[in-house]
C-alpha cells in the first residue's frame, strides 16, 4: 500500500479503524526527511496490511503538536490506537521493518493492562 496524507481532519477516523498506523512526521524542508521518505514509501509496499501515513508538520502543527514533535523525521506507530513506538531520525528500511514487525507481533492485551494497571496507581 502506498502512504497516505494524515490530517487533523482524518487522523483519529484512520488511526480508530485500522489495528496498525505507522506515522511519519516530516516537513519539505527537512533534508533528511526528504532522504527518509523513498524508504518510508518502499517499506510501505512491503506490508499492504498496515496503514502508512505522513503528517507534514508545516501544515498539520496541531498534530506535531499533539505529539510532541520536537525533531523530524518522527516515526510513530500505533497500534489499536495506542501510541508502542517513538524515534526522531531517519531510519534504513531494514530497521523500519523490524519496528513493523515487533508492532505486529505485540500482545496488545498485555500493553493494554499494563496501561491499565499504571493508570490505576495514578
Amino acid at each position: 500500500m502506498s502512504t497516505i496524507e494524515l490530517t487533523k481532519h482524518n487522523f483519529d477516523d484512520i488511526v480508530a479503524k485500522n489495528d496498525l498506523v505507522i506515522v511519519d512526521f516530516w516537513a519539505e524542508w527537512c533534508g533528511p526527511c526528504k532522504s527518509f521518505a523513498p524508504i518510508f514509501a518502499e517499506v510501505s509496499e512491503k506490508y499492504p496490511d498496515v496503514i502508512f501515513g505522513k503528517v507534514d508538520t508545516e501544515a498539520e502543527p496541531e498534530l506535531a503538536r499533539d505529539f510532541q514533535v520536537r525533531s523530524i523525521p518522527l516515526i510513530l506507530v500505533l497500534r489499536q490506537q495506542v501510541a508502542v513506538f517513538s524515534q526522531p531520525g531517519a531510519l534504513p528500511a531494514s530497521a523500519l521493518m523490524e519496528v513493523v514487525e515487533q508492532a505486529k507481533a505485540l500482545d496488545m492485551k498485555k500493553v493494554l493492562e499494563e496501561i491499565q494497571r499504571q493508570a490505576s496507581e495514578e
